[in-house]
């Protein structure tokens, strides 16, 4: 036997401003299920996390609610905590960035980088908000992209071409904060010399440590040369003043990292079994993992390994990266109800559902999750109550009736006791190796035999002859160790399923290695449902309830005069007055966005046998309007005409949608000419 393992785990931290929602807890769930498994096998297993609590970001919104940002991030750390551990996940420690163990940490690895030469000093030109007086990060400046001319776009990229600048590429900047218009100036920065660690890197990302396609993209920036990081930012910012430069603090993202050693620190303080140094120091014979997404991998794969390298401390035996979350084939949405927050969930489905329809799901790559609700319902259904509680249910009864609760001793089906036995090791194979989905294919294959054989037996109808009531017997206790064996094999995934089954089969907390038995000569507690169904109602108010009011920006007829109608279905109107609109094939000859408006594009439209100019809300559907020009839309032409801040709106565009980004100018079918009238 060989010895257990010493295992520390940690999850990517959750920004502390704002709630968790599904696309965040696949990657909790899923470092839940491998660290419970890690457990199950009597491995010492460690799970930390923490709160991020650093940022430009969490000042604004803490200076915005009139709290401070220690406040802010407290009641934060309430709710995430809160969120989790109703979805089961299990930390040791879940701490916060914002900690004294971090500062000493952050301040003991930079100066342990500095003293080394890894730091550098330089002055670098920024835009800064003379109204807000500060420094401008990428994200808090807004304007108009150098490649594409789309309007509102970030300092650092653009949405809608994907073009990448830099911040003083962008026509007509904006303070994101105030709305100044920021000017250029220069600032002493800190850097840490990331090419020191060429070398280094460009070994340790081919060392098994990251999954092929994640090590492929980081030889493309590796191949491309490394450029230093820019590891400070100036004051007012709410994070870790770097010691000796006042008015000079630690970018979040150095300290963030960071955070995971504080929360074990943290963890060791109270467990005095466990030994910081043990876990960290370079020779460390522990191990350590991460689980992240996709969009961080720089940070964990690439600067973090080189920050530790230089301070003296061990680096990653892994680094595990999964892909995004999708709801029905698409980007989580907030006006079609699928952005679904943790708490939402929680508040009408059994977080196991979720866990268990993850696990199918999740394989070892990088791969994007797609979350079908309607699929949702039936895996779960058929699998988790259809195969393997149906099981339990099934059998209990007659031990009960038959045996008073007593499993016989003796093995009704030799095959199927070995089939298990033999599967587990594949199956502890595919959890190892985070391929979830391929063990819950294998545990749900062997449910698939268990049941065939029980339908093949027919308990109920031997249990209506005379003589048959040992068999009865025999056929039932297999399959309550059959049963027993899943719960095993599930455990990590479905811990509550677990403890409930464990009751009904009076027995302590099952590990890894009871499968290896059986219950012979046993007496069961009663048994209780251990899982419903899913009813698909709620699901549906679940996605309801995950709506944006959308009462002031839902309509039918909305688009022009900038104007939105409030509720387009709450008076009915005589059909002589529908019939007096005068609706008519308009070409869109020319479309601008509308200097100094958030929402409004003007437009110039052909109906014939004039031109007519429109100011239309539609920006954020259409920010690249030149892509509207040479289209055929519908207007209502005779409208009367409105005097706005911008100029004279004469007329509406026909659009529809719940707002934001999901408008649609309506169409004409092809073969309209414009002028053309509508009826």
């Amino acid at each position: 036997m060989s010895e257990p393992r010493q295992i520390l785990v940690t999850s990517a931290l959750p920004y502390a401003n704002g709630s968790i929602h599904l696309g965040h807890m696949l990657e909790y769930i899923q470092t839940d299920m491998w660290v419970r498994f890690q457990k199950l096998r009597g491995n010492q297993c460690i799970y930390v996390c923490a709160d991020d609590a650093h940022g430009s970001a969490i000042m604004l919104r803490a200076e915005k609610e009139g709290i401070t940002p220690e406040q802010l991030i407290a009641d934060v750390q309430a709710e995430h905590s809160a969120d989790f551990a109703d979805f089961l996940v299990d930390f040791d420690n879940f701490h916060s960035t914002h900690c004294e163990e971090n500062r000493e940490l952050s301040t003991l690895i930079y100066t342990r980088l500095k003293d080394a030469g890894h730091i550098a000093t330089r002055s670098v030109t920024q835009y800064y908000d003379p109204e807000k007086g500060m420094f401008l990060a990428d994200r808090f400046i807004k304007g108009t992209c150098p490649k594409c001319a789309a309007e509102d776009q970030y300092g650092d990229n653009c949405e809608k071409c994907g073009a990448t600048y830099a911040p003083t590429e962008l026509k007509n900047p904006k303070s994101a904060i105030s709305g100044a218009t920021p000017v250029l100036r220069d600032s002493q920065h800190f850097f840490f010399k990331l090419p020191d660690f060429q070398a280094m890197l460009q070994q340790w990302t081919r060392s098994g440590t990251l999954q092929d396609a994640v090590a492929n993209k980081l030889a493309e920036w590796l191949d491309s040369g490394l450029q230093e990081w820019d590891i400070s930012r100036d004051a007012p910012y709410f994070g870790f003043e770097i010691p000796g430069e006042p008015g000079k603090y630690f970018y979040v993202w150095l300290d963030a990292p960071i955070g995971y050693m504080a929360s074990f620190k943290n963890l060791c303080a109270r467990r005095p079994e466990l030994d910081f140094d043990a876990f960290w120091n370079a020779d460390s014979k522990a191990e350590l993992y991460h689980f992240i997404g996709k969009d961080i991998v720089n940070f964990h794969a690439l600067f973090w390994p080189a920050m530790l390298e230089g301070a003296g401390y061990r680096k990653p035996n892994g680094i595990n990266v999964h892909g995004y979350l999708t709801v029905n084939g698409a980007k989580m949405s907030k006006s079609r109800g699928t952005f679904i927050k943790a708490r939402t969930y929680l508040d009408h489905l059994q977080p196991e559902y979720l866990r268990y329809y993850y696990a199918a799901k999740l394989g070892r790559g990088v791969d994007d999750l797609d979350l079908n609700l309607e699929d949702f319902v039936q895996k779960v259904n058929s699998d988790l109550v259809g195969k393997v509680v149906n099981i339990a249910s099934r059998c209990a009864g007659f031990v009960h009736k038959g045996n008073d609760g007593v499993l016989v001793a003796g093995d009704a089906a030799p095959e199927l006791t070995e089939a298990f036995l033999a599967a587990a090791p594949s199956i502890a194979e595919a959890y190892e190796g985070r391929d979830f989905a391929r063990a819950m294919r294998e545990i749900m294959a062997l449910a698939d035999r268990a049941n065939a054989w029980i339908a093949d037996k027919a308990p109920w109808s031997l249990a209506k002859q005379d003589g048959k009531q040992a068999e009865v017997q025999a056929i039932c206790a297999q399959g309550i160790n059959l049963f027993r064996q899943l719960v095993i094999f599930l455990k990590p995934v479905l811990p509550v399923l677990a403890a409930d089954a464990e009751a009904f089969l009076n027995v302590a907390p099952l590990t890894w290695n009871d499968h290896l038995s059986r219950l012979e000569n046993h007496t069961l507690n009663a048994f209780k449902p251990l899982m419903s169904r899913i009813e698909p109602a709620k699901v549906e108010a679940m996605v309801a309830a995950s709506k944006e009011d959308l009462a002031a920006t839902q309509t039918a007829v909305p688009a022009g005069n900038g104007e939105l109608a409030k509720d387009p279905l709450s008076a009915e109107i005589e059909f002589d007055t529908f019939a007096a609109v005068d609706l008519r094939v308009a070409l869109i000859v020319k479309a601008e966005a509308v200097a100094g408006a958030d929402k409004l594009l003007q437009l110039t439209l052909d109906i014939g046998d004039e031109r007519r100019n429109v100011f239309s809300g539609i920006k954020s559907a259409y920010p690249d309007p030149s892509q509207l020009e040479g289209r055929l839309t519908m207007m209502v032409a005779n409208l009367k005409p409105r005097k706005m801040r911008f100029g004279i709106s004469e007329g509406m565009v026909m659009a529809a949608g719940p707002g934001g980004e999901e408008i649609y100018l309506l169409s004409p079918d092809s073969g309209a000419k414009p002028g053309q009238r509508i009826k």
